[in-house]
């Protein structure tokens, strides 16, 4: 099923983002929601365990192959936001 640490083909879906953390991809997922993309995560973590290495960790962010030009473009300007960056100006 979930085999190896490559992003696995899905039907008529592109992987366009593969990362270590869901913090990460979410961070993409939500970007990509805001310019109407839609998107699916994912994940190859194994949720027993707090685990963020090699292919037991891997996140991976899937578009549908209509998209996949169009993301990959939004992807390439998309900023991660540093985490827990809450200042106020």
């Amino acid at each position: 099923m979930l085999k190896g640490s490559e992003p696995n083909d899905i039907e008529n879906w592109a992987c366009v983002l593969e990362g270590g953390t869901e913090y990460e991809v979410e961070s993409a997922k939500n970007y990509l929601a805001s310019l109407e993309i839609p998107s699916n995560i994912l994940s190859k973590r194994d949720s027993s365990f707090s685990v963020n290495y090699g292919e037991m960790g891997m996140v991976y962010l899937y578009v549908p192959n209509e998209y996949e030009e169009e993301a990959r473009k939004a992807l390439a300007e998309f900023e991660l936001p540093e985490e827990g960056n809450n200042e106020e100006e």
